[in-house]
């Protein structure tokens, strides 16, 4: 069986990540985990230790510490994942299917650890998003074969939507596959700046990604959040 090379950017995630490694734990596949760390001032390195995680150091920013994960984890797959999603046992199931069978690369269906209307409905307009235009949010994660990332130069060093990017590249050169299980994503992202806002300012990059504005000029009207 193929092992498994999973990296996780963190930034200050000390309290979301023992779920996702306990998580990862129950994985019924040979896997190697990597915390690419930002320079976190909470305990997020030592609980990445202490869950059985290798912990890197990296540049601060999700490109450029999930590059430094990816040259740093062993596996045949690369799989990365954000500190605060969950990973329920259909998820790893799936996971496990899809190291076998013929495909390149996969997400997961967004599912928002929320029981508000609003949340399904974020989780629709995401489905729509990824049928209409095959861009899945960077929530979803993305499993890759190691040779195909390398491939396709990795992440690119921008400073927001770096995994649209990165997802264009991989489809231009291969199928994206979906896998039908979610992974469960915290709500925290949505509840900090209020449901719609969020799909606002979310819409208002993709809208100016596609009209061609670079990266670094988005980032400059809208920040980017930690990691």
């Amino acid at each position: 069986m193929p092992v498994l090379g999973v990296v996780i950017p963190t930034l200050n995630e000390s309290r979301c990540l023992p779920g996702l490694l306990s998580d990862l734990a129950a994985l019924a596949l040979p896997t190697d985990i990597v915390v690419a760390d930002g320079g976190s001032s909470d305990d997020t390195v030592a609980v990445g230790r202490a869950h059985g995680a290798r912990v890197v150091g990296a540049s601060r920013g999700r490109a450029p510490q999930m590059n430094a994960g990816a040259a740093e984890v062993r596996g045949e797959w690369l799989c990365f994942l954000h500190a605060d999603v969950r990973m329920p046992e259909r998820a790893r199931r799936v996971l496990a299917a899809a190291l076998g069978a013929e495909c390149d690369a996969a997400v997961w269906r967004l599912t928002i650890d929320h029981p508000g209307g609003w949340a399904r409905i974020m989780e629709w307009g995401a489905q729509l998003r990824d049928r209409l235009g095959g861009l899945p949010y960077g929530d979803q994660g993305l499993l890759v074969r190691r040779a195909l990332f390398e491939a396709v130069g990795g992440f690119p060093l921008v400073p927001i939507m770096e995994d649209v990017a990165l997802v264009r590249a991989v489809r231009a050169q291969a199928s994206l596959t979906r896998l039908e299980a979610p992974l469960l994503v915290s709500p925290r992202r949505w509840l900090r700046q209020g449901p719609y806002r969020t799909w606002l300012r979310n819409t208002a990059l993709l809208t100016a990604y596609a009209a061609g504005v670079s990266p670094e000029r988005m980032a400059r009207w809208y920040p980017a959040e930690g990691t």
